[in-house]
């Protein structure tokens, strides 16, 4: 019986951290998007999506 595959989030970051909010810039660092145009295959978590709703106009999701 094969794992279910777990759901997993493309982001990649689109906006710089200058002039934010300094939690802005840790919840980046936190998703493993300290600069501009990285991408990160994160798991579908309730976590990650509250992080990315954080941070949704520096982000770009795909599914």
């Amino acid at each position: 019986m094969a794992a279910a595959k777990k759901k997993t989030l493309k982001v990649t970051q689109i906006g710089s951290p200058i002039r934010r909010q300094k939690d802005q810039r840790e919840t980046l660092i936190g998703l493993g998007l300290n600069k501009m145009h990285r991408t990160r295959e994160l798991e579908d978590t309730p976590s990650v999506r509250g992080m990315i709703d954080k941070v949704h106009h520096l982000v770009r999701v795909e599914d």
